[in-house]
């Protein structure tokens, strides 16, 4: 052997080894595997994760298994997944008084840590994370109570199945002031956290709701899965047609419905690239010390009506919307 191809060999030895020792080790944090919404989630990180293999790294999916005490059981998976030895974390900033002393301590101990889809810039500066992804909850809601009040809408309760939830909540309120800037009202519908899924129980409240009080002419629920409850009540109540729906993010069967013009819009957010974004950019500062100028990396809002529903389809049928 050369010494030329021995040196050559023992670089590669370096560089390899040089590798290992930088390589990430990334926990997303998300929501049930089956929760159509956070799929999209595991199939973004799922595909950012080819690469990380790749580059030495992997990434674990650490699922909620209940909606029921959100901040808790997140702060709990966070702890988990310091316990595993990750280096990196993406999580969602859904109840910061419970999730933030977790996510202080990840950071404390050196772990890197971007947040998706719950929080903002601010929250992710306070707590020393690298950056946030997602959406602006509020400015989400605020588009959806504009655009509710563009149309001619005039009163409109945001309905919330997991009250507490400080992006939800954020949703609900940016409804609310949207639609006032255009003289429009909107009113948070609270329902308990037990009726997250429970399709009949949405759709009893819903349709209660609005027999209850006639002059409510537009309903959203804060996800896809209530927003088909939503749809049931408001058919139930015989006012299809003249409630307008409308939903934070969307399903097969919503994008259906505002393709037959039974469902106003959806706001999207667009899921797949937060987890997909926030683990490549995790494990692009993790392995090669990158960071992005950008702060906070946005995915959304975006309005999905009949203008652009087509458009929608077509990326829904390639699998990332």
């Amino acid at each position: 052997m050369t010494f030329a191809r021995k040196l050559l060999q023992a670089a590669s030895a370096l560089a390899l080894t040089a590798t290992a020792a930088v390589s990430a080790d990334i926990a997303v944090v998300g929501g049930k595997a089956d929760d159509l919404f956070w799929n999209k989630i595991k199939k973004g990180m799922d595909d950012a994760c080819l690469a990380v293999v790749a580059n030495g790294g992997k990434c674990t999916y650490l699922q909620l298994q209940t909606y029921d005490n959100l901040g808790a059981d997140a702060a709990q998976l966070v702890r988990t997944a310091i316990a595993q030895g990750a280096n990196g974390i993406v999580v969602p900033n859904w109840v910061p008084e419970a999730e933030d002393p977790a996510i202080k301590e990840a950071i404390a101990k050196g772990i890197k840590v971007i947040l998706i889809n719950a929080g903002n810039g601010d929250k992710a500066r306070e707590l020393g994370a690298i950056n946030y992804v997602g959406t602006d909850e509020y400015q989400a809601g605020l588009a959806a109570g504009e655009y509710f009040a563009a149309k001619g809408v005039k009163n409109i309760i945001c309905i919330n199945t997991v009250p507490g939830a400080a992006n939800l909540e954020a949703r609900c309120k940016g409804v609310a002031d949207g639609a006032a800037k255009a003289g429009s009202v909107s009113n948070q519908l609270p329902l308990p956290a037990s009726s997250f899924g429970d399709p009949t129980a949405v759709a009893e409240a819903i349709k209660a709701t609005l027999l209850k009080d006639t002059t409510i002419d537009g309903a959203i629920t804060i996800s896809a899965g209530d927003a088909d409850s939503a749809a049931t009540g408001i058919e139930q109540a015989g006012l299809t047609g003249k409630v307008m729906l409308g939903s934070f993010d969307f399903n097969q069967t919503g994008l259906d419905r505002i393709k037959a013009g039974t469902q106003g819009f959806a706001v999207d957010q667009q899921p797949y690239l937060q987890s997909n974004l926030g683990v490549t950019l995790l494990a692009s500062h993790i392995d090669f010390g990158n960071l992005l100028p950008t702060f906070p990396v946005l995915t959304g809002p975006g309005i999905v009506d009949s203008t652009n529903i087509d458009a929608t389809l077509n990326g829904v049928a390639a699998g990332a919307r």
